[in-house]
């Protein structure tokens, strides 16, 4: 299935949809998905063993996926993981928490998605605690 034709939101939404897969696959259940707030957004809302994480996902789309020794700019949707970005969520992380009387650890990840255009394939990367 070739993915070239998606919108940016449609590929925001399927890298999403990867992650949060991802993350069911090592563990993790997933409590909620896209919580916005006046702070910023939520993408993915898990726990595992314990401790609540907030998921900020980031996506591209590339012809085909990087080495993993040398991951060129163009492939490297963590720039988008910037300071900012990541602040963000930590604040709305925190009214999450204060909202549902969450009285155990929390953290923020990071899930790096890229998506292969031809045939819509996915390589995942996982980021724990990038606060």
């Amino acid at each position: 299935m070739d993915i070239s034709s998606k919108t940016r939101k449609e590929v925001g939404a399927l890298g999403e949809k990867v992650a949060a897969e991802y993350l069911r696959r090592h563990g993790f259940s997933i409590r909620d998905r896209n919580i916005a707030r006046k702070t910023g957004e939520l993408d993915i809302i898990a726990e595992h063993e314990d401790t609540l994480h907030f998921v900020e996902v980031k996506t591209i789309l590339v012809d085909e996926f990087p080495q993993e020794k040398s991951v060129a700019d163009d492939y490297d949707p963590s720039l988008n993981l910037h300071e900012a970005k990541i602040r963000k969520v930590a604040r709305t992380g925190e009214w999450y928490v204060l909202e549902k009387n969450w009285e155990g650890e929390w953290q923020v990840d990071g899930v790096l998605v890229w998506l292969r255009r031809r045939d819509g394939m996915a390589k995942v990367s996982y980021l724990p605690q990038i606060v």
